[in-house]
Protein backbone atom coordinates (compact mmCIF):
# COMPACT_ATOMS: atom_id res chain seq x y z
CA UNK A 1 0.00 0.00 0.00
CA UNK A 2 1.45 3.46 -1.08
CA UNK A 3 1.10 6.06 1.75
CA UNK A 4 2.99 8.71 -0.41
CA UNK A 5 2.62 10.43 -3.71
CA UNK A 6 5.62 11.83 -4.07
CA UNK A 7 8.70 10.85 -2.15
CA UNK A 8 9.08 14.73 -0.84
CA UNK A 9 6.46 14.60 1.49
CA UNK A 10 8.61 12.15 3.37
CA UNK A 11 11.28 14.58 4.60
CA UNK A 12 11.04 15.32 7.86
CA UNK A 13 8.59 12.83 8.83
CA UNK A 14 9.17 9.95 11.33
CA UNK A 15 8.38 6.05 9.62
CA UNK A 16 8.52 2.78 11.40
CA UNK A 17 10.43 0.58 9.51
CA UNK A 18 8.17 -2.80 8.94
CA UNK A 19 10.72 -5.14 6.38
CA UNK A 20 14.00 -5.61 7.08
CA UNK A 21 16.91 -4.61 3.92
CA UNK A 22 20.42 -6.29 4.63
CA UNK A 23 22.59 -3.12 5.65
CA UNK A 24 19.49 -1.00 6.74
CA UNK A 25 17.78 -0.31 9.85
CA UNK A 26 15.93 -3.34 10.86
CA UNK A 27 12.16 -4.00 11.35
CA UNK A 28 10.46 -2.15 14.14
CA UNK A 29 12.94 0.37 13.97
CA UNK A 30 11.83 4.83 14.03
CA UNK A 31 13.33 6.22 11.36
CA UNK A 32 13.38 10.02 10.84
CA UNK A 33 13.35 11.27 6.78
CA UNK A 34 16.06 13.76 6.48
CA UNK A 35 16.35 13.68 2.72
CA UNK A 36 14.45 12.52 0.13
CA UNK A 37 14.67 12.73 -3.43
CA UNK A 38 14.39 11.09 -7.24
CA UNK A 39 17.12 10.07 -8.45
CA UNK A 40 17.51 8.59 -11.81
CA UNK A 41 15.20 5.29 -11.95
CA UNK A 42 15.46 5.41 -8.16
CA UNK A 43 14.82 6.61 -5.19
CA UNK A 44 17.06 7.85 -2.27
CA UNK A 45 16.33 8.62 1.46
CA UNK A 46 18.70 9.78 3.77
CA UNK A 47 17.16 9.31 7.37
CA UNK A 48 18.58 8.50 10.75
CA UNK A 49 17.94 6.38 13.37
CA UNK A 50 17.27 7.36 16.96
CA UNK A 51 17.58 4.80 19.38
CA UNK A 52 16.53 5.09 22.82
CA UNK A 53 19.23 5.10 25.71
CA UNK A 54 18.07 6.00 29.30
CA UNK A 55 21.56 8.02 28.81
CA UNK A 56 21.30 9.87 25.31
CA UNK A 57 19.91 9.21 22.16
CA UNK A 58 22.33 7.33 19.88
CA UNK A 59 21.85 9.07 16.29
CA UNK A 60 23.44 7.45 13.36
CA UNK A 61 22.44 8.62 9.82
CA UNK A 62 21.64 6.58 6.58
CA UNK A 63 21.34 6.26 2.79
CA UNK A 64 18.89 3.96 1.43
CA UNK A 65 18.16 3.01 -2.08
CA UNK A 66 14.87 2.05 -3.66
CA UNK A 67 13.49 1.20 -6.61
CA UNK A 68 10.41 3.57 -6.53
CA UNK A 69 8.30 4.82 -4.33
CA UNK A 70 6.06 1.62 -3.57
CA UNK A 71 9.32 -0.08 -2.48
CA UNK A 72 9.70 2.40 0.19
CA UNK A 73 6.69 2.23 1.34
CA UNK A 74 6.89 -1.34 1.98
CA UNK A 75 9.80 -0.97 3.75
CA UNK A 76 8.64 1.54 6.04
CA UNK A 77 5.30 3.28 6.87
CA UNK A 78 3.69 6.15 9.04
CA UNK A 79 3.08 5.03 12.44
CA UNK A 80 2.45 7.70 15.12
CA UNK A 81 1.24 5.59 18.10
CA UNK A 82 4.56 3.41 17.38
CA UNK A 83 6.59 6.91 16.82
CA UNK A 84 5.18 8.46 20.13
CA UNK A 85 5.47 5.19 22.68
CA UNK A 86 8.59 4.26 21.21
CA UNK A 87 10.55 4.21 24.39
CA UNK A 88 7.68 2.02 26.46
CA UNK A 89 8.04 -0.46 23.73
CA UNK A 90 10.90 -3.53 23.46
CA UNK A 91 11.46 -4.07 20.03
CA UNK A 92 10.00 -7.76 20.14
CA UNK A 93 6.89 -5.83 20.75
CA UNK A 94 7.23 -3.71 18.05
CA UNK A 95 7.80 -6.35 15.71
CA UNK A 96 5.02 -8.85 16.84
CA UNK A 97 2.87 -5.50 16.54
CA UNK A 98 4.12 -5.56 12.68
CA UNK A 99 3.41 -8.75 12.29
CA UNK A 100 -0.05 -8.70 13.19
CA UNK A 101 -0.73 -5.17 11.77
CA UNK A 102 0.61 -6.30 8.60
CA UNK A 103 -1.79 -9.29 7.84
CA UNK A 104 -4.42 -9.39 5.33
CA UNK A 105 -7.48 -11.01 4.52
CA UNK A 106 -5.64 -13.21 1.40
CA UNK A 107 -2.61 -13.45 3.70
CA UNK A 108 -3.55 -15.11 6.63
CA UNK A 109 -8.06 -16.07 6.71
CA UNK A 110 -7.96 -17.14 2.95
CA UNK A 111 -4.84 -19.87 3.47
CA UNK A 112 -6.80 -21.20 6.68
CA UNK A 113 -10.12 -21.29 5.23
CA UNK A 114 -9.03 -22.84 2.18
CA UNK A 115 -6.75 -25.78 4.39
CA UNK A 116 -10.17 -25.95 6.89
CA UNK A 117 -12.43 -26.68 3.71
CA UNK A 118 -10.19 -29.40 2.08
CA UNK A 119 -10.60 -31.27 5.65
CA UNK A 120 -14.18 -30.27 6.55
CA UNK A 121 -15.31 -31.64 3.25
CA UNK A 122 -12.93 -34.79 2.67
CA UNK A 123 -14.17 -35.74 5.85
CA UNK A 124 -17.92 -35.09 5.01
CA UNK A 125 -17.47 -36.76 2.00
CA UNK A 126 -15.85 -39.80 3.80
CA UNK A 127 -18.47 -40.32 6.54
CA UNK A 128 -21.27 -38.87 5.28
CA UNK A 129 -22.31 -39.97 1.17
CA UNK A 130 -24.05 -37.87 -1.20
CA UNK A 131 -25.53 -34.61 -0.63
CA UNK A 132 -26.01 -34.39 2.96
CA UNK A 133 -21.95 -34.67 3.25
CA UNK A 134 -22.01 -31.75 0.58
CA UNK A 135 -24.86 -29.83 2.55
CA UNK A 136 -22.61 -30.68 6.45
CA UNK A 137 -19.24 -29.66 4.43
CA UNK A 138 -21.16 -26.41 3.09
CA UNK A 139 -22.25 -25.69 6.89
CA UNK A 140 -18.81 -26.27 8.41
CA UNK A 141 -16.95 -24.57 6.12
CA UNK A 142 -19.14 -21.16 6.49
CA UNK A 143 -18.69 -21.32 10.18
CA UNK A 144 -14.72 -21.87 9.68
CA UNK A 145 -14.86 -18.59 7.44
CA UNK A 146 -16.78 -16.27 10.17
CA UNK A 147 -14.69 -17.79 13.02
CA UNK A 148 -11.62 -17.33 11.20
CA UNK A 149 -12.79 -13.47 10.81
CA UNK A 150 -13.65 -12.91 14.16
CA UNK A 151 -9.97 -14.20 15.29
CA UNK A 152 -8.32 -12.35 12.31
CA UNK A 153 -10.04 -8.93 13.55
CA UNK A 154 -10.02 -9.54 17.40
CA UNK A 155 -6.01 -10.19 16.98
CA UNK A 156 -5.72 -6.62 15.65
CA UNK A 157 -7.73 -4.88 18.28
CA UNK A 158 -6.30 -7.23 21.25
CA UNK A 159 -2.47 -6.20 20.05
CA UNK A 160 -3.37 -2.67 20.17
CA UNK A 161 -5.14 -3.29 23.94
CA UNK A 162 -1.93 -4.56 24.62
CA UNK A 163 0.57 -1.86 23.78
CA UNK A 164 -2.16 0.97 25.46
CA UNK A 165 -1.79 -1.49 28.57
CA UNK A 166 2.02 -1.31 28.14
CA UNK A 167 2.44 2.10 27.84
CA UNK A 168 -0.31 3.21 30.14
CA UNK A 169 0.78 1.36 33.51
CA UNK A 170 3.11 3.61 33.77
CA UNK A 171 0.11 6.07 34.22
CA UNK A 172 -1.75 4.32 37.20
CA UNK A 173 -4.75 3.48 34.46
CA UNK A 174 -5.90 -0.18 33.50
CA UNK A 175 -7.58 -0.62 30.06
CA UNK A 176 -9.70 -3.42 30.01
Amino acid sequence: MTYLLNIDEAIDRKFLVTKSVKGQAEAGTIIHVMDAENASNSVVVNYRVTRYNEKFHDYQDYTAKFENLAQFCKWAQPDNFIARNYESFSIKDIQHYIKIKNRTFTSFCLPIILVAAIIIFTLALLLLKGVLGIVIGLVLTLVVSVGVLFVFRDQKKKEKMRLYRKISSGWGIVIE
